[in-house]
C-alpha cells in the first residue's frame, strides 16, 4: 500500500513537472516568457510564425499570453471646439497592435492598462488636430484628411511614449453638435429656410404683378388700337357708301326714292308688331300700290 502511494506520488510529482515544462503556443498568439519576475524572450513574435509545443524551466519561468492580431480602442465621446468655435462630439476608435512585446509587457502588462494609456492619447491628438479645422471640415469636406493628420499624430505619441505597440488605424465614427445644441441649430436652419422662401416668394409675387399689369396693358392696347381702327375703317366705308349713294341717287332719282321707302319699311316693320294709321292715299304706301315706278 505505501508502495502505491510513493507511485502515485511520483507519477502525480511527473505530471505536474510536465505540465509546468511544456505549453502549446496558438498561432494567433505570442507568448513572453518572464524569469522571476523579468520578461526575457518572447515565443511566436511579430513578423515570425513559430507556434506549437514549447517548453520552458518549471516554477522558474512563467508565461504572459498576448494576442498577436490587430485590437481595438474604442475611445470615450470627446468634446472639440473647432476653429470657427462650434462644439462638436467626436467619437472615434483606434487599431493597434503589438509590435514589441517585451516593451509592451515593461509598460502595459495588459489590454486593460493598454486601453486606459491610449485613450488620453487618442483624445489630445483629436483635440489638437481637429480643434485647427472649422466644424464643416471636420465634418465632410476635410474629414479623411483630418483623420490621416490625427492617426500620424497617434503613432508619434505612441512611438515617445515606448508603449511597444504600432497603431494601424484611426476612424472617427461620429462628429456631430452636442445634443443641447442641435434644437437651435436646427431652429436656425429652419428660420433662415423659411426667411429664403418668404423671399424667393415674395420675388415670385412681384413677378407675377408685373406680368399680369404689362399683359393687361397689351390687352388695353391693342383694344384701343383695334377700336381706333375698326371706327376708321368703319368711318372711311360710310363715306364710301355715301359717296356712291349719293352719285347713285343723282344718276337716278326715281331709284333713290324708291330704296329709301324700302329702307323706311324695313325700319318700321321689322319688328313685326308694329301698327300704322295713316290714309290709304299716303305717299308712304305709294310704291305698294304703283310699283317700283310709284306712278
Amino acid at each position: 500500500m505505501n508502495r502505491l502511494f510513493l507511485w502515485l506520488g511520483f507519477v502525480f510529482a511527473i505530471g505536474v513537472l510536465l505540465a509546468n515544462t511544456f505549453f502549446i503556443v496558438d498561432q494567433r498568439e505570442q507568448v513572453v516568457v518572464v524569469n522571476l519576475g523579468e520578461p526575457v524572450r518572447v515565443i511566436n513574435p511579430p513578423g515570425a510564425y513559430d507556434p506549437g509545443l514549447k517548453l520552458k524551466i518549471p516554477f522558474v519561468e512563467s508565461l504572459v499570453t498576448l494576442d498577436k492580431r490587430n485590437q481595438v480602442i474604442e475611445a470615450r465621446q470627446e468634446e472639440v471646439i473647432s476653429a470657427d468655435q462650434q462644439r462638436l462630439v467626436v467619437d472615434a476608435f483606434v487599431r493597434y497592435r503589438i509590435a514589441n512585446p517585451l516593451q509592451y509587457y515593461r509598460t502595459l502588462r495588459n489590454e486593460t492598462i493598454a486601453a486606459d494609456r491610449l485613450e488620453p492619447l487618442i483624445n489630445s491628438s483629436l483635440r489638437q488636430v481637429l480643434g485647427a479645422a472649422t466644424a464643416n471640415e471636420i465634418i465632410s469636406q476635410r474629414r479623411d484628411a483630418l483623420m490621416a493628420e490625427t492617426l500620424a499624430d497617434v503613432r508619434r505619441r505612441a512611438a515617445r511614449s515606448r508603449l511597444g505597440i504600432e497603431v494601424v488605424d484611426l476612424r472617427i465614427k461620429r462628429a456631430d453638435l452636442p445634443a443641447a445644441n442641435q434644437q437651435a441649430v436646427y431652429q436656425r436652419m429652419r428660420s433662415n429656410l423659411q426667411q429664403q422662401a418668404a423671399q424667393i416668394r415674395a420675388v415670385g409675387e412681384q413677378n407675377r404683378r408685373e406680368v399680369v399689369a404689362d399683359a393687361d396693358k397689351q390687352v388695353t392696347i391693342t383694344l384701343a388700337t383695334a377700336t381706333e381702327e375698326s371706327f376708321t375703317t368703319r368711318g372711311a366705308g360710310d363715306g364710301e357708301s355715301a359717296r356712291l349713294f349719293a352719285s347713285s341717287f343723282g344718276k337716278d332719282p326715281s331709284f333713290a326714292a324708291f330704296y329709301r321707302s324700302m329702307q323706311a319699311y324695313e325700319g318700321s316693320f321689322a319688328d313685326g308688331d308694329t301698327t300704322l294709321i295713316l290714309s290709304p292715299d299716303s305717299d308712304f304706301f305709294k310704291y305698294f300700290k304703283k310699283g317700283p315706278t310709284g306712278r
